[in-house]
């Protein structure tokens, strides 16, 4: 069995663009060597994952290398049991950057700052562009034909352009698809652009494909090139990838974050328990008002009817004042949630079976509004986490991992704004929720607007992204609620608790079913 395992491993490795020392090998055969067959290709994927994730010199792994990956993968085996619901706030999520010799997301472990430099702002847009690039290449439309295929077959397939192409040609070019950012370098003229330059657009007969085209979103544009100007047909955006997809191409690695080096969809133990807790419920709630007594007393009435079958999660999204009281708005905020603490109290279940997790609306206090928005600060919740066991006060955006599943919120009134922005607004009567699902989902980004419009950490960018695809994304936007999937990821907005007729969102994890809810007069 020994000989027979030495090539396999050796094979592995270097199908993930790794080679092994003797010494390494040797110690990978003495670790696998008592594991079954079926184990034993589990291991060896962990192992490469953790070796990836390493600061390597040199593809040329060493003994300490894998002595390193098979301690970290211990690790994660002894803690696994204390990941069944974990949140992670957006500035703990692991950052990864596209590797285009190795073809794989690599860790990035450099310390990012909130006052990024000037290339960290080229970072943001090159590094959303890279994903969409490689993620659409992939895709059958654009893969090149296999040799030997039929020629129908060939006649299905696209090529993608770069920018330079176009710019480096002086002839008319036709039937052109490139993959660029829709951008206005001169005001009033729209530019198309990517890492190899801009080129100016003719729109005049462009048509828009269903979704939300706004600046600084990634588009596929088809038409011609003539004299130094791009004549656009028809604007698409890139095609979205199934989690599943993704996780085929880049392994078990952890994107999504937490303690766990690996993704926790692989564990055979959380998806068991998954299945078998079919009370698990999550309950999402928007604009939550607690200075208003007319919302205490509805929360009031959600807390008793659920007090005999806790749900394992309460997610409140702000604002959680209706008005920002100026100065005097820390000093309202605590007593609010020392309101809400009171009433809590009465429901011993509740405290004892349920998570209560606050995300920050724009006009909570705290610094600004540029995303990701830290917590409400401590000064103001000190007292209500002491009190509440669990409660969790976190970032805007931030992400819940129950057993296998991954859930992102954000709360931010974005369908408004992304509406505003539109190039060309969809036609009068059509589904703005379909449009917008079909944008960030195809963007795989929450919040794909230019930065004067929504500001972000430019070193932060990748906190909001969605790639690979979670299996909910919750908006606390005050618009209508609405519910719909895409690319098998659950989009739901709450709409406004307070201010929009007591509406709230139930979610069960072991069937996917989101639940609509509402507290009658």
């Amino acid at each position: 069995m020994t000989s027979k395992m030495k090539p396999l491993i050796i094979s592995t490795f270097k199908m993930n663009g790794l080679s092994l020392r003797s010494d390494a090998s040797k110690m990978l055969v003495d670790v696998l060597n008592p594991l079954n067959e079926d184990e034993r290709t589990e291991w060896l994927d962990k192992i490469i994952d953790c070796i990836q994730k390493q600061q390597l010199n040199t593809a040329m792994i060493g003994r300490s290398e894998v002595e390193a990956a098979i301690e970290e993968c211990n690790e994660d085996a002894e803690e696994e049991s204390d990941k069944i619901l974990s949140v992670i706030d957006a500035f703990n999520i692991p950052m990864f950057t596209y590797n285009n010799e190795r073809k794989k997301l690599l860790l990035n472990k450099r310390l990012p700052s909130l006052h990024g430099k000037a290339k960290d702002k080229a970072n943001l847009f090159s590094e959303r562009y890279t994903i969409l690039h490689q993620r659409t290449s992939r895709h059958n439309l654009f893969t090149p034909p296999v040799l030997g295929s039929l020629p129908e077959e060939k006649s299905h397939k696209f090529q993608l352009k770069p920018v330079e192409y176009l710019l480096g040609s002086s002839s008319k070019l036709g039937e052109i698809i490139v993959l660029g950012m829709l951008t206005q370098i001169k005001e009033g003229k729209y530019h198309l652009e990517d890492p190899t330059g801009a080129v100016e657009l003719d729109l005049s007969k462009a048509q828009f494909h269903s979704g939300l085209f706004t600046e600084s979103c990634f588009v596929l544009a088809e038409g011609w090139y003539e004299d130094e100007v791009f004549h656009i047909n028809a604007f698409g955006f890139p095609p979205s990838e199934p989690n599943e997809v993704t996780r085929d191409f880049f392994g078990n690695t952890n994107f999504f974050g937490g303690s766990s080096a690996t993704s926790v969809k692989s564990s055979k133990r959380l998806k068991a328990i998954e299945l078998d807790n079919e009370d698990a419920m999550f309950v999402f709630l928007s604009e939550v008002w607690l200075d208003q007594l007319k919302v205490r007393e509805k929360l009031h009435t959600l807390f008793s009817g659920l007090a005999d079958m806790p749900p394992t999660c309460f997610v409140f999204c702000g604002n959680f004042t209706s008005t920002p009281y100026g100065s005097n708005h820390v000093k309202i905020l605590k007593e609010s949630l020392q309101t809400l603490q009171s009433m809590l109290q009465e429901f011993p279940n509740l405290l004892e079976s349920s998570k209560f997790v606050f995300v920050p609306g724009p006009q909570d206090p705290g610094p600004g509004k540029i995303l990701p928005r830290a917590a409400i600060p401590k000064c103001i919740t000190e007292e209500f986490c002491k009190n509440i066991p669990g409660a969790i006060f976190t970032t805007n955006p931030c992400r819940i991992q129950y057993c296998t599943q991954e859930m992102i919120i954000f709360r931010e009134n974005i369908v408004t704004k992304m509406c505003r922005n539109c190039v060309r607004f969809p036609e009068a009567g059509s589904d703005i929720p379909n449009h917008f699902v079909k944008t960030v989902i195809s963007q795989s980004h929450l919040c794909p607007l230019p930065l004067h419009v929504a500001p972000i950490y430019w070193s932060y960018d990748s906190a909001l992204r969605l790639y690979p695809l979670p299996d909910l994304v919750v908006f606390g936007d005050k618009c209508d609620p609405f519910t719909k999937t895409n690319t098998n990821c659950i989009c739901v907005n709450t709409g406004s608790f307070s201010n929009g007729g007591y509406c709230f969102k139930v979610y069960y994890p072991k069937t996917k079913e989101v639940e609509d809810s509402k507290i009658d007069e």
